[in-house]
């Protein structure tokens, strides 16, 4: 038996380091993997930032290389081509005020429809998921018809409700989700201490659904920032335009001032890339609890 518990000693710090390693090269693997990912996502960013302070001819001859020289006069040509700062505040204007009243009903609406039960609760859920399915470019006629029958064409909120009824889905959906994790004995202990229904959602419910709620905040603004279609047929006025209406600007009859095209485009992903980083640490909160709660 001595012998035998002699032989078997070594077996254990072997089987450690074999698992060591084979952890090491699993997180290298994973590492290396994002690395390709993220190299990927960003080099058109890259490639974009490049190319906006090249010259037209020096675009044409090397587009993926560095510039031979930096021309900055190209964001001075794309802020007046684009007319940004006209339609910089309407997409900030329309987007934020869209974004704040989706997110106010989609969160009432999700309240109710994950705390509380009632006849045709699945058939409400239902009906506000199907409009994921909606493609949105196949209401424009409707819309626009819509719209000039109840005179609302060719003003901001003929953007603003519509963007509003195609956001309210992937909204209403995350935060169900997200709200039927809660367990009832939250809101017992409130009612017992007096509170309404509507203080529960004000005071507990809103709070705790704050990292999905950026989460929220972050796709409505993304699709809101880059909506054309709508902007497109909805708007006529130049003083009510938004920003990817002036992108279009830089494409003549004949030709297109690529480099003045990417310096706008530069411009207009900035304040993504801010509302993005303000909130990044309730976004990854939200994806982190959601992955737990499943």
């Amino acid at each position: 038996m001595q012998v035998e518990n002699e032989v078997r000693t070594p077996v254990k710090p072997i089987n450690e380091k074999a698992a060591r390693i084979k952890k090491i090269t699993r997180r290298t693997f994973i590492y290396i993997i994002l690395c390709a990912f993220a190299i990927v996502n960003a080099y058109p960013i890259l490639w974009m930032i490049m190319n906006s302070f090249k010259s037209g001819q020096d675009f044409a001859l090397n587009p993926f290389g560095l510039p031979t020289e930096w021309i900055w006069t190209n964001y001075i040509d794309a802020w007046f081509t684009a007319n940004i700062n006209t339609y910089f505040f309407n997409s900030v204007f329309v987007g934020i005020v869209a974004v704040l009243l989706t997110v106010l009903f989609g969160a009432l609406a999700s309240y109710f429809l994950a705390r509380f039960q009632f006849k045709g609760q699945k058939v409400l859920y239902g009906f506000f998921i199907l409009g994921l399915l909606v493609p949105i470019h196949a209401t424009l006629v409707p819309m626009f018809i819509l719209m000039q029958n109840i005179g609302l064409l060719d003003t901001r909120l003929a953007l603003i409700f519509p963007y509003i009824a195609f956001n309210l889905s992937i909204t209403i959906f995350l935060l169900t989700s997200f709200m039927k994790s809660f367990p009832k004995e939250i809101e017992e202990s409130a009612i017992m201490d007096g509170a309404g229904v509507f203080r529960i959602f004000w005071a507990i419910i809103l709070p705790m659904t704050r990292p999905v709620l950026a989460t929220a905040i972050i796709i409505n603004f993304i699709n809101n920032w880059n909506e054309f279609s709508f902007a497109l047929v909805l708007i006529n006025s130049d003083a009510l335009r938004t920003l990817p209406l002036g992108l279009a600007n830089f494409a003549g009859q004949h030709s297109t001032n690529y480099t003045a095209q990417m310096a706008a485009l530069t411009i207009v992903l900035i304040p993504t890339i801010i509302f993005y980083l303000i909130m990044e640490k309730q976004i990854i909160q939200g994806m982190t609890q959601g992955a737990v709660k499943g």
